[in-house]
């Protein structure tokens, strides 16, 4: 009771704190996120020929897995049909699903036609005879809130998972911890200790252990390759009997009681599968448990799946030499040979993150599943996500550094390269420039004038930057450039009386803020806003004209770590707003339109999964939050395993519905992860992405 009512003071307290903000609406991106179009696909372990799709291509559809069996509280919420409770449907699937604007675990049962072996589900038809659908776990069921769901399994009647629902309490630290919710009775229980972070559970076959990957109390230290985890085992029903057995490693998996794999990058650079033998009596702890290195040098191998059904066979993701895509392989640990499982099938794409059927007989991954598929577009230009604050709408758009029009109705972004314009309902699509820009702003009295930056972005004080301004509304485009020299000239913000324009400069040797004229430019005037051996950045001006909010590194210069400040445009009342902990990033500050709260990047929730189980992000972390521009009431706003960045607030409500491409987008256009290259000519002892800083020595 005491939880319900702090939830519902939770939620009065920031609606009327936020009343003044709202019927607006915040955008931001999201790193190759819009191309995902993920699903989950299967392919038999033998004589594997077609992928059968098994999630229904509505939204994005990942990290499945495949239950022994299923308790009587699932089954009685199947329909009353004899081939479904029976128990002889092909597929039971339980897997993430990030629909109607957060995540959620959900059950399929997927079944094909009697005595035949084709396509699982074959696009449009949706009925009883092809797929049943559960919501299992999600926005409800973390008590209202927000939250990020990860790793699902079924054991029994207990779903286990991670969740972000609840805050860690200190800044710069993960909200990701593992839950079980028993489907029968709702009850939901945190396995995870307080003031600690689990990643990638993995239920043992008897149900009763559960193994994690963890940073245990010491926490994230800004890993965005490997995470710095160990692997922990505990008791599944309440988290109790929690130890550490394996220092250096991540992703556990079982194959029996006391057989774990998991994977490691290790000190000659390659990612391999470890396999690690826990004793049958007496204490358990990193000391009595056994480590061997299974997958040979030569090739990244990852995320292994292992099945009870086959102890001698775990499924794995690998990247090898001259290949420019994850695939799915086989690789039995006594014969010591792959199986390819999705190259032959499907060369060219991602495959991620296998699991097994519990008889070993299929394996599942997730992919693109392309366009088309009968039902629209598989990319949005705007995917709208649920919002914590009430009356504000919510964004990620298929683009970098988007800003609003002064009244709302439109949105610049880039794409790197290219400067774009649409309207907020994804009409009127142009390319204004074709040019390398970032950072857009309009001007607030000029109709149809924007302000950005021409050059290579995250580059160094003299690279050649200029900021120019170009009004999207003149037939031939024409526009002026406002800065000289090209002294990474970037992130331009007018003044709310169109006047004056804030932004940064590397003229000086280092990274600082400046005003100029907003309509000659530099030459029509200019003055040094701030002046130190450090990096000021990412400048907004207020609604009022009273502040420039920034990014600086002035705490400590060129370390990374950016705390948000405040300003006045005079040069006087420097004060800090906030910082992610100790060494941590506050990012690409915006104003509410009112001018009382800031929108935010930052990795104030560090890390909520391990970064090699998704596709190429630069940094693996970062979240959209806001606070009130006294520093107070942070509030988190996004919820994933992903980098979103560059916000902005707009003055109107933008209807809470997805907006598709207009011409299909570009689906499965994303990377791969970039450490993961492989020279083709790489020798055992060469990764290309440099050699790791593995915790321990990776022996044979």
């Amino acid at each position: 009771m005491k939880s319900t009512h702090y939830s519902i003071f939770f939620f009065f307290f920031f609606f009327f704190s936020f009343v003044s903000s709202h019927d607006t609406s915040i955008i931001f991106t999201t790193l190759g996120r819009s191309t995902y179009a993920f699903d989950i696909f299967a392919l038999p372990t033998t004589h594997p020929q077609t992928e059968f799709q098994l999630t229904d291509g509505n939204s994005v559809n990942f990290n499945g897995h495949f239950p022994a069996s299923l308790p009587p509280s699932l089954l009685s919420r199947l329909p009353d049909d004899d081939s479904v409770n029976s128990g002889k449907l092909p597929f039971h699937l339980i897997y993430v699903t990030e629909r109607n604007g957060t995540h959620h675990v959900f059950y399929d049962a997927v079944f094909h036609g009697v005595g035949e072996r084709r396509a699982i589900l074959e696009f449009p038809p949706q009925t009883e005879s092809t797929r049943v659908q559960v919501p299992l776990v999600g926005f409800e069921q973390s008590g209202g809130r927000v939250s990020m769901k990860d790793k699902p399994s079924l054991s029994g009647e207990l779903l286990i998972y991670v969740s972000t629902h609840e805050d860690s309490g200190v800044p710069r630290t993960s909200w990701a911890a593992v839950y079980s919710t028993h489907l029968g009775s709702g009850l939901t229980r945190r396995l995870t200790p307080k003031g600690v972070a689990d990643f990638s559970p993995a239920v043992s076959p008897s149900g009763v252990w559960t193994a994690v990957a963890s940073y245990g109390e010491k926490g994230w230290s800004g890993e965005v390759q490997e995470l710095a985890t160990d692997i922990y085992v505990f008791m599944t029903r309440d988290g109790s009997g929690r130890v550490k057995v394996v220092e250096h490693g991540g992703w556990p998996t079982w194959a029996d009681e006391y057989t774990l794999y998991f994977h490691r990058r290790c000190d000659d650079g390659w990612w391999s599968v470890f396999k690690a033998v826990l004793p049958k009596s007496g204490e358990l702890s990193v000391d009595s448990i056994s480590t061997q290195r299974v997958t040979p040098l030569g090739l990244h191998v990852f995320t292994p799946a292992s099945s009870p059904a086959n102890k001698n066979l775990i499924a794995v993701a690998t990247r090898r030499a001259g290949s420019e895509y994850r695939h799915i392989e086989l690789f039995d640990v006594v014969s010591k040979k792959f199986t390819e499982i999705t190259r032959p099938v499907s060369p060219h794409a991602h495959h991620l993150n296998p699991f097994f059927s519990p008889d070993s007989s299929w394996v599942g991954y997730h992919k693109c599943r392309g366009s088309g598929n009968g039902r629209g577009s598989d990319t949005l230009l705007l995917e709208h996500l649920r919002n914590p604050i009430p009356g504000i709408s919510l964004f990620r758009i298929d683009g970098s550094f988007p800003s609003f029009s002064p009244n709302g109705d439109r949105i610049a972004y880039v794409r790197l390269p290219g400067l774009y314009v649409v309207n907020y309902d994804g009409s009127g699509l142009r390319r204004i420039s074709s040019r390398t820009a970032f950072s857009t702003a309009w001007d607030p009295k000029r109709k149809g004038v924007i302000y950005t930056s021409f050059g290579p972005t995250f580059a160094s004080e003299s690279t050649e930057v200029d900021i120019i301004s170009i009004n999207v509304d003149d037939e031939d485009l024409s526009y002026k450039q406002m800065t000289i020299g090209g002294q990474n000239n970037a992130f331009p913000s007018p003044s709310p009386d169109g006047k004056w324009i804030v932004f940064r400069s590397g003229r000086s040797g280092h990274k600082n803020l400046y005003i100029m004229d907003a309509l000659e430019g530099e030459t029509g005037g200019l003055h040094r806003l701030t002046e130190g051996p450090w990096t000021d950045t990412m400048c907004n001006w207020s609604p009022d004209g009273e502040w420039i909010a920034f990014a600086s590194d002035r705490e400590n210069p060129g370390s990374g770590s950016f705390e948000m400040y405040m300003i006045h445009p005079n040069g006087t009342g420097l004060k800090k707003v906030i910082q992610s902990g100790t060494g941590g990033r506050t990012n690409h500050p915006y104003f509410s339109p009112d001018g009382k709260y800031i929108v935010f990047t930052s990795d104030y929730a560090a890390v909520s999964a391990e970064p090699i189980s998704n596709p190429h992000h630069y940094q693996p972390y970062g979240d959209i939050y806001v606070i009130k521009s006294d520093g107070s009431d942070i509030r988190r706003l996004t919820h994933n395993s992903y980098e979103d960045g560059t916000p902005a607030w707009g003055p109107t409500f933008i209807k809470p519905v997805d907006v598709e491409w207009p011409n299909g987008g570009h689906p499965c256009s994303f990377e791969d992860c970039h450490w993961l290259n492989v020279r083709p000519n790489a020798s055992v002892m060469d990764a290309s992405f440099g050699l790791g800083s593995a915790k321990i020595e990776c022996a044979q």
